[in-house]
């Protein structure tokens, strides 16, 4: 049999460069991909094809796609979307500008590779296309509104798709992590800085109380935070079972999450979610 293929974005550190070493230990071809060129030459360096692939330039989606295609025979796998950073503020701090360049790297970038692949893995019989959504997913929380709307898209997104191509033999699904280690707090900091003016903010004794502490402050793991690997091993059930489900939940909070948001009333849910920082 012909080595399984799958194209990973954001691979530069967390949970795509753990995804990239994990699924490549399982025997599949991994293209780990990266938004910057000097993180794609360190994944080359690591023995990985590294197709350079930013969401927010639709010029690399193409060609990146392209430069997989022409490796495989045309053919590919699996997808995991997972490339995606964070714009902390409150809501009435967001500028349009933000939220669009947001959603650029966090949703429409991610719509634009998978409707590129979609063909590809019509004209095979399978595929699965793998989205990695979040906690934030699920329910809300204070401080990040801008990356719970983008990843609320994703799981309507996903919802959608996984109706619409039921019968092509391609798989949808959802991966719903909680607090995972990453550098996603880190690498939020200069988009926090270039978009949020919390100096100004009515809510800025709230900035100064909460939110810069925990951007620039950290105390260590947060509260059941698991290693990048349990992402992983979720991601290898989705590509790897017969039925692989709609919807895989990571960490505890998730799965708190997920009964809040099932059980719960909205007035109750909102009590509990109101006061996380």
């Amino acid at each position: 049999m012909m080595q399984k293929t799958i194209l990973i974005t954001g691979c530069s550190s967390g949970i795509g460069l753990d995804a990239a070493r994990g699924m490549r230990d399982r025997g599949w071809t991994v293209f780990a991909s990266c938004r910057q060129q000097r993180d794609c030459d360190r994944m080359r360096a690591e023995g990985f094809d590294s197709p350079l692939i930013d969401y927010t330039q639709p010029e690399t989606i193409t060609a990146g796609l392209q430069d997989v295609l022409s490796s495989t025979g045309g053919a590919l796998d699996a997808l995991f979307n997972n490339g995606a950073h964070g714009l902390p503020g409150a809501v009435e701090d967001l500028p349009t500008d933000g939220l669009r360049a947001i959603f650029e790297a966090n949703f429409f970038g991610w719509h634009e590779l998978t409707r590129q692949v979609i063909p590809v893995m019509r004209q095979q019989g399978h595929g699965r296309i793998v989205q990695n959504s979040s906690i934030l997913g699920l329910v809300a929380f204070p401080w990040r509104g801008a990356y719970v709307a983008t990843k609320y898209a994703i799981e309507g997104m996903a919802d959608t798709l996984r109706l619409e191509l039921r019968d092509s033999g391609i798989k949808v699904v959802l991966i719903e992590p909680g607090p995972v280690t990453s550098k996603i707090r880190v690498n939020s900091i200069p988009h926090f800085e270039r978009f949020v003016d919390w100096k100004n903010s009515a809510l800025r004794t709230q900035y100064e109380s909460s939110l810069l502490k925990r951007l620039y402050h950290s105390d260590g793991p947060d509260t059941f935070e698991l290693p990048a690997s349990a992402v992983t091993a979720k991601l290898i059930h989705a590509c790897e079972s017969r039925r692989p489900r709609p919807r895989y939940y990571v960490t505890t909070p998730t799965h708190i999450g997920g009964f809040l948001r099932r059980i719960l009333t909205t007035r109750a849910t909102d009590r509990i979610l109101a006061r996380l920082r």
